[in-house]
């Protein structure tokens, strides 16, 4: 929900009290940001998630994040209810983390092999996550879901996959279709090139 500028911060805000929010509101700094990547990103944004145009209005540009909050270019500070979709439950810019990110990069970031860290990851998520026995690291959670529905068509001999209808699952055909419509498609594609689920 955007706050924007809070004077009370670091006060607590009584139980039952409703936050009124004007939106849309002025994000001159923003619209700025959305101009420029639209001549050279498609649609303007990197994930159907992060468009604007079932709402209408700009994309929030955001330029900084600090624990539970993040700030848009326009300097407005918002209490992130996003997390990232899931890796910023520690918070932006955790000390620990940035810490433990800083001493892994000064040992190189990729090297398209085998490595030290993921062996040590796997085995600290198996030892700490029952029943679980094995783990498959990935880049995104569009990746875990292609390997889930791998994994279970695999499985079960079976083609079908259940998604929620009108939600996002990541950015896999299987997945993709009627994806944040909201509406009964049957399984049609949204748009051309994504395949029906």
């Amino acid at each position: 929900m955007a706050a924007g500028p809070r004077p009370d911060r670091g006060r607590p805000v009584p139980p039952g009290t409703l936050v009124a929010v004007t939106y849309p509101y002025d994000a001159p700094q923003s619209q700025v940001l959305f101009d420029r990547s639209i001549a050279v990103i498609p649609g303007g944004v990197n994930s159907p998630v992060r468009a604007f145009r079932a709402v209408g209005g700009t994309p929030r540009f955001m330029v900084s994040g600090h624990g539970p909050y993040v700030v848009d270019a326009d300097g407005r500070e918002y209490v992130d209810l996003v997390c990232s979709w899931g890796p910023m439950i520690l918070g932006h810019a955790f000390g620990p983390v940035v810490e433990a990110v800083q001493r892994a990069a000064a040992k190189g970031l990729s090297f398209g092999t085998p490595t030290l860290g993921e062996v040590e990851l796997a085995e600290a998520i198996v030892a700490r996550v029952a029943p679980v026995d094995q783990v498959r690291l990935v880049n995104s959670g569009t990746e875990a879901t292609m390997s889930a529905i791998r994994l279970a068509r695999g499985y079960t001999g079976r083609g079908k996959v259940v998604k929620f209808a009108g939600c996002y699952h990541g950015h896999v055909d299987a997945l993709l279709a009627a994806a944040g419509s909201g509406v009964a498609t049957f399984a049609l594609p949204d748009s051309p090139g994504v395949t029906g689920a």
